[in-house]
């Protein structure tokens, strides 16, 4: 059998680290967004919860905030990057 490669080393020792720390490998399924009709469902689906957040000034109002908080907590974080 022939050496494992740098690569293969490197994966194997980083599986082990996660396996010390209690975490184990996990397959997921998700959709494949190269589908025919993927783009079209995500642009269904985004027009209805769009249409949902324009009927609810409350929760407009809610997100606007939240993204707005979030904003000023990136550009802080962005700051002290730089210094």
């Amino acid at each position: 059998m022939a050496p494992a490669s740098a690569g293969a080393q490197r994966a194997e020792k980083r599986r082990a680290a996660l396996r010390a720390q209690g975490r184990r490998p996990m397959q997921i399924r998700v959709p494949d967004t190269r589908a025919p009709g993927f783009a079209e469902e995500c642009a269904r689906q985004a027009a209805i919860v769009n249409a949902a957040n324009l009927a609810d000034p409350e929760l407009r109002q809610f997100m606007d905030t939240a993204a707005a908080d979030l904003a000023e907590h990136l550009d802080g974080l962005e700051a002290g990057a730089r210094q």
